[in-house]
């Protein structure tokens, strides 16, 4: 029997992997397993399951129906790798002259997102970080005390993050 797992399908479309995913699925027997993860179900990621799921079983945790919170201000300020740290640390210091705010560093790696906590709380501000070498326990705890405002800052490898959508957040 072969077996294909495709996890985090929606990624891999959005990165651009539809052509290899078509190409790996015309090269396995017809006879296989397909199993697809994906945190969200998007057109692309139906019309995938569609063509190469054979009366698959959808199973769905959450809603379907989940929408963004417009509540939710987005800064991107394209820098230099050396400009990175300071410019961070600048924006958190405006961030943080407003009342109750929370805040949410996206990372790419999980030394970058130690490294960045670090630094963070050197600057004096309080923050907590979850990324995947977390263990279960730990991430609840983080999760929880960026909630409760025990914690205002919150630094996640895009990965993680990923799990926020159903976590403890107004609108997520």
């Amino acid at each position: 029997c072969t077996y294909l797992v495709l996890d985090e399908a929606d990624r891999m479309l959005d990165m651009g992997f539809e052509p290899q995913i078509r190409k790996i699925m015309g090269q396995i027997r017809p006879d296989r397993q397909v199993l697809m993860w994906s945190a969200t179900w998007p057109k692309e990621v139906r019309n995938l399951a569609e063509e190469f799921l054979n009366d698959y079983i959808q199973i769905n945790i959450g809603s379907l129906n989940l929408s963004a919170n417009h509540n939710i201000l987005q800064i991107v300020d394209v820098c230099e790798d050396y400009e990175k740290d300071q410019k961070l640390m600048k924006l958190l210091t405006e961030i943080s002259a407003e009342a109750e705010t929370k805040t949410i560093v996206f990372v790419e790696t999980k030394r970058r997102v130690d490294d960045i906590t670090r630094s963070i709380c050197r600057n004096g501000w309080r923050a907590v970080s979850i990324h995947g070498d977390k263990s279960q326990q730990e991430r609840d705890y983080v999760l929880n005390a960026f909630r409760n405002g025990r914690q205002g800052i919150l630094v996640a490898t895009d990965v993680a993050a990923r799990g926020l959508a159903s976590g403890p957040f107004p609108g997520g």
